[in-house]
């Protein structure tokens, strides 16, 4: 693993959820990824992991540990901030990225 630390955010709403998240998967960590999807390009993916890989940055925040495959970090991720809402109809991790150029109308992806 990189030891590199990656320039992101959490609130402490996301943290606590994702602490919740790692305790039911029981898993040590997060792994932020991105892949080609939707109409306007990249989608965040969100996964439980044990162990980090060989290329991936960190980051920890309050006990929950990030793990970011670097070929993504400059592309699309370096200051994101993770944020999580929910309300009486819906709740979803929010990602707030100053990379962002434009993203679909769903706004399920974006481009970077």
């Amino acid at each position: 693993m990189n030891t590199q630390q990656a320039d992101i955010q959490l609130t402490p709403a996301a943290i606590h959820k994702f602490k919740q998240k790692l305790e039911e998967a029981n898993k040590k960590a997060v792994r932020l990824s991105l892949k080609e999807s939707g109409c306007s390009g990249l989608e965040y993916i969100l996964d439980f992991e044990n162990e980090a890989h060989a290329d991936d940055l960190s980051a920890e925040f309050g006990g929950v540990s990030i793990y970011i495959a670097e070929k993504f970090y400059d592309q699309a991720i370096k200051g994101l901030e993770i944020d999580y809402q929910e309300d009486m109809l819906s709740s979803s991790f929010v990602f707030r990225n100053p990379n962002k150029k434009g993203e679909c109308g769903c706004g399920k992806s974006f481009t970077a």
